[in-house]
């Protein structure tokens, strides 16, 4: 069997492979463009790279691993068509997002901020508005893997918290859930509205500006999933206008974010450039996915981990 990385790994994570599966061949390219793939059964990707030409050219191929949580840039109507299977690693990201998210929380409740501002200007001002998380309400679209990690520490602190997805099956860590068809019910009750949502047929520009103009005008709203959750000339708008109180974003409509957005100039904005996912244990939480997969791929169970729905896109 051969799997092709089209991304590096480090030495000992090599050595781990070729210890534990010692039938199989590894290879690794940074361009797939440059590989005859005729005889590669697994792919194992970030997911961009994978091409219409990219499939065509690999006849062999029955598994692609993305090493990813997103799959959206893929052209998986071709995938289905070849009948190949894709796998993800979702839940990967849910430590380092749920960590951040709360970062931002407590960062702006307890006015950091603000104090960091008084600091510079070498300012002693104890009239500094703070506020505290418990009693608080988080509503939360998306409450899977990362989604449900963020409701765990949420109801550390003693924060209500209210799942919100598209079929309302009750979700880990979330003292209730409502479909999408009911969020506009709840949205004027939250005082944290955070989005881990998947970019999906279905949310593609769902937040438009009768969402925003639900929301409690102190709110604040996040957006950690896909930036095309939201235009942001709707964002811009009810930052503007006092619709809500604040906003942090992870992720835009367009990245990187143009220099001309007006995003940049607002005051109650906090702008993260992509990065709430990212830590130094990223490619060892993924080859611990991509083992267990390999291990049941060789046993021929096809029931793999993160198993993508190719229609739904997750």
């Amino acid at each position: 069997m051969r799997v092709l990385f089209t991304f590096n790994i480090k030495e000992d994570q090599l050595r781990s492979l070729e210890m534990g599966f010692p039938n199989t061949e590894f290879s690794f390219t940074k361009n797939i463009e440059d590989v005859p793939l005729d005889s590669y059964e697994i792919i194992v990707t970030y997911g961009e790279d994978i091409t219409p030409s990219v499939l065509d050219r690999a006849p062999s191929l029955k598994w692609i691993m993305v090493a990813s949580a997103g799959v959206e840039k893929m052209p998986l109507d071709v995938i289905a068509e070849k009948g190949i299977i894709v796998s993800n690693v979702r839940g990967i990201h849910k430590t380092p997002m749920a960590e951040s998210v709360l970062a931002h929380i407590l960062s702006l409740g307890r006015a950091l901020p603000t104090l960091r501002e008084q600091q510079e200007r070498k300012e002693w001002n104890m009239k500094v508005k703070q506020t505290e998380l418990r009693g608080s309400t988080a509503l939360i679209l998306g409450p899977g893997a990362i989604g449900s990690e963020i409701g765990r520490l949420l109801n550390a602190f003693g924060v209500y918290t209210i799942g919100c997805n598209s079929s309302g099956d009750r979700a880990q860590f979330m003292d209730e859930t409502i479909p999408f068809d009911q969020l506009k019910e709840v949205l004027p009750k939250a005082d944290i509205v955070i989005s881990i949502l998947p970019s999906t047929q279905e949310t593609k520009g769902m937040l438009d500006d009768s969402y925003f103009k639900l929301m409690k005008n102190t709110a604040l709203f996040m957006n950690f999933g896909r930036g095309d959750l939201v235009k942001e000339s709707t964002l811009v708008h009810a930052l503007k206008h006092g619709e809500i109180g604040h906003a942090v974003l992870d992720v835009f409509e367009k990245e990187p974010l143009p220099a001309e957005s007006e995003l940049w100039e607002l005051g109650n904005i906090t702008i993260s450039p992509h990065v709430s996912s990212h830590s130094g244990k990223y490619v060892e939480r993924a080859m611990e996915f991509f083992t267990e997969n390999l291990s049941k791929w060789q046993q021929n169970d096809r029931e793999l981990l993160n198993l993508i729905n190719l229609k739904k896109g997750y």
